[in-house]
């Protein structure tokens, strides 16, 4: 799968699992919703209920920014449409009121309609893509 493929899956994509790491290298898996902006993704923290506003992912890439993501397709009764995307990248925490926080919700609004009725207020993860990789069963 050439990168600009992979790229146009996770775009289409509606949730993605994002994996982070702490400083010592333990993993941590979350689902996300998230935009892709070039090779840029955008996720942030939204007002579905959590137990702490100090979310790991974002202690994670504080501490470690190597993150990557991953959307996939399944069909059990059609194996042939199997698909999986990576994107892997560096990244960055950025706190509500940058212009960098407002443009990602903004993306995020375009493409959620929860977003567009109840805009994200936490941080903003951005992720910088240097590697974008994938499978296709066809």
């Amino acid at each position: 799968m050439t990168q600009s493929e992979a790229r146009r899956r996770f775009a289409a994509a509606r949730v993605a699992c994002l994996a982070t790491a702490d400083a010592e290298g333990v993993p941590h898996v979350v689902p996300v919703v998230f935009a892709v902006d070039g090779d840029t993704i955008v996720v942030a923290v939204d007002h579905k209920p959590k137990r702490t506003t100090a979310l790991k992912r974002l202690a994670n890439v504080r501490a470690n920014p190597r993150v990557a993501l991953l959307a996939d397709h399944y069909a059990d009764d059609d194996w042939d449409a199997l698909w999986w995307v990576r994107a892997d990248g560096t990244g960055t925490v950025h706190e509500p009121g940058g212009s960098t926080a407002a443009h990602a919700v903004h993306l995020l609004a375009e493409r959620y309609v929860q977003h567009r009725a109840r805009p994200p207020e936490g941080p903003v993860l951005s992720v910088a893509v240097t590697r974008w990789s994938g499978w296709s069963a066809r």
